[in-house]
Formats: C-alpha cells, sequence, structure tokens
C-alpha cells in the first residue's frame, strides 16, 4: 500500500470534502481517503500496482478542484 498527501488549494468547506472523497473512494485500488479542511489536503492510501497517482488527481481536477503540483 502507497500513501500520500495531495495539496489541493481549492478546499473549503464541507462539500469539497464529500466531493473529494467520494470521487477518489470511488477508484479501485484505493483503500483510504481523507480529505482535511484545514490543512487543504487529501491523504489517500492506495495499491499503486493497481492504480496510478495521475489517476487519482485526475478524480480530484474532475470534482472542479486544482491539485498543487
Amino acid at each position: 500500500m502507497t500513501t500520500t498527501t495531495i495539496s489541493v488549494p481549492d478546499i473549503s468547506c464541507g462539500h469539497c470534502k464529500s466531493s473529494i472523497e467520494g470521487a477518489v473512494g470511488a477508484l479501485s485500488g484505493v483503500s483510504t481517503v481523507e480529505v482535511t479542511i484545514d490543512a487543504k489536503t487529501v491523504d489517500v492510501s492506495f495499491d499503486a500496482s493497481s492504480l496510478a497517482l495521475d489517476s487519482i488527481i485526475e478524480a480530484i481536477e474532475d470534482q472542479g478542484y486544482e491539485v498543487a503540483r
């Protein structure tokens, strides 16, 4: 399992949290996902052998949020 923290500066509310957690959590290979509103981060544990980090970032961006790279 790989764990990473992704910075998403646009996170500002509970809707952001729900939207991102729902989209990322639905990806096959994701074990856990937690959005921290105050820190503006997304912590994700996933199986890197079946899911690329780029796919997680794409899922966040598809929800309308920009990922800090």
